[in-house]
């Protein structure tokens, strides 16, 4: 066991951000399906039993091989990752509130929640700090480098903002309500304005450097996670706010949940297209299943709570479609990844060191009488 997990990275932390945001947004889904909360209760509990394991194996990887954990750390294609850590703790802990009190009783849930958002409100705030300072101060990067993975220690404090107002009810009435919602809201703009400066790079290397490396092609996918978490977070902040802040502030919110949403989702469906595009051309030249295959699920994930919110608050029934769509889509990336994943731990190449490439034999060269080499 000790062994396995030498090449256990943080990047396994998306499979329960994916199964976590699985049972949340099919819990908020704005049509009766006889079952369907019993099943995304049982998929929370999934995604509990996943995090309890990888927590473990992680604890397992720092305590026997300390010198591979540094390495990930100092690595920039897999220090970033460390944001998933944060991003899983906060999901469980949100899906904990919406589906898992169902079985385990509100007042154990408020518990867990209370614990894991803390938890992971920490690891993501120092994520937000410590991998951009090592990326600085540490890596050595070139433009060519930039990937969507560099959001993810961004956008965890996005996802402590969707996810701390439902605590907020839960706490006394007057400055303890108060207090979390505003703090939520200055991890929105905290997470807001990092993303705003990261993705132009991320943007522009796509568009003067050519398409991503088949294996992280996926990735392109993350870039909706900042995009409907953020939309998500404004809908539950106008959701709370009243009672919680005082007038004109609770009616400000509302007004945001719309103004922001709106054009927010439609920028949403844009990326969604054009990573679509990307990855339908990468499986044309060969792309295989890897881990990040999970960016498939989480951010479209938070696009459907997203677009839950913006039904909820403008009455439309496009977003209320549009919400059904893409949880689709989100069962069945899930169900695609949860297999290949499944399959790849059986026969032990998940969890396999990087393969050395080939040496390539060098060239045969070939004098012509005109003494070119060719």
């Amino acid at each position: 066991m000790v062994t396995a997990v030498r090449h256990l990275g943080p990047h396994w932390y998306a499979a329960v951000m994916g199964t976590a945001a699985l049972a949340t947004a099919g819990a908020g889904l704005p049509v009766q399906v006889p079952g369907l909360r019993t099943v995304c209760t049982a998929v929370w509990a999934l995604s509990l039993v996943l995090l309890a394991t990888l927590l473990a194996a992680r604890a397992l990887h720092w305590t026997h091989h300390r010198d591979q954990a540094r390495a990930h750390l100092l690595d920039p294609a897999t220090a970033p990752f460390y944001g998933c850590l944060a991003m899983a703790l906060l999901a469980v802990g949100g899906g904990a509130i919406t589906v898992g009190r169902d079985w385990i009783g509100t007042g154990a849930a408020v518990a867990l929640d209370a614990v894991l958002f803390s938890a992971g409100t920490v690891v993501g705030l120092a994520a937000a700090v410590a991998v951009p300072y090592l990326m600085a101060v540490r890596h050595r990067i070139e433009p060519s480098q930039a990937t969507p993975v560099w959001l993810l220690p961004l956008v965890a404090p996005m996802v402590s903002a969707a996810l701390g107002p439902l605590l907020v009810p839960h706490l006394p009435p007057g400055q303890a309500r108060e207090t979390l919602l505003l703090a939520c809201f200055a991890m929105f703009g905290l997470s807001l304005l990092a993303t705003l400066l990261m993705l132009p790079i991320v943007f522009a290397r796509l568009i003067t450097g050519g398409p991503l490396p088949l294996v992280l092609t996926p990735t392109l996918f993350l870039v909706l996670g900042p995009l409907g978490q953020s939309t998500t977070a404004v809908g539950i902040f106008a959701d709370v706010a009243p009672g919680v802040v005082p007038e004109p502030y609770s009616e400000g919110f509302g007004i945001l949940a719309v103004l922001y949403g709106v054009p927010v989702m439609g920028f949403a469906l844009l990326w969604f297209g054009l990573a679509t595009a990307h990855v339908v051309r990468a499986r044309r030249h060969g792309m295989g299943f890897a881990m990040t295959w999970w960016a498939f699920t989480f951010p479209v994930g938070t696009c459907v709570t997203g677009a839950e919110a913006l039904g909820r608050h403008t009455g439309l029934v496009a977003y209320e479609g549009l919400a059904v769509g893409l949880y689709v889509v989100l069962v069945g990336a899930w169900a695609v990844a949860g297999v290949c994943t499944a399959r790849g731990l059986l026969s032990g190449a998940l969890l396999a060191g990087p393969r050395t490439a080939p040496v390539a034999p060098r060239p045969a060269t070939v004098r012509t009488t005109s003494g070119a080499v060719r």
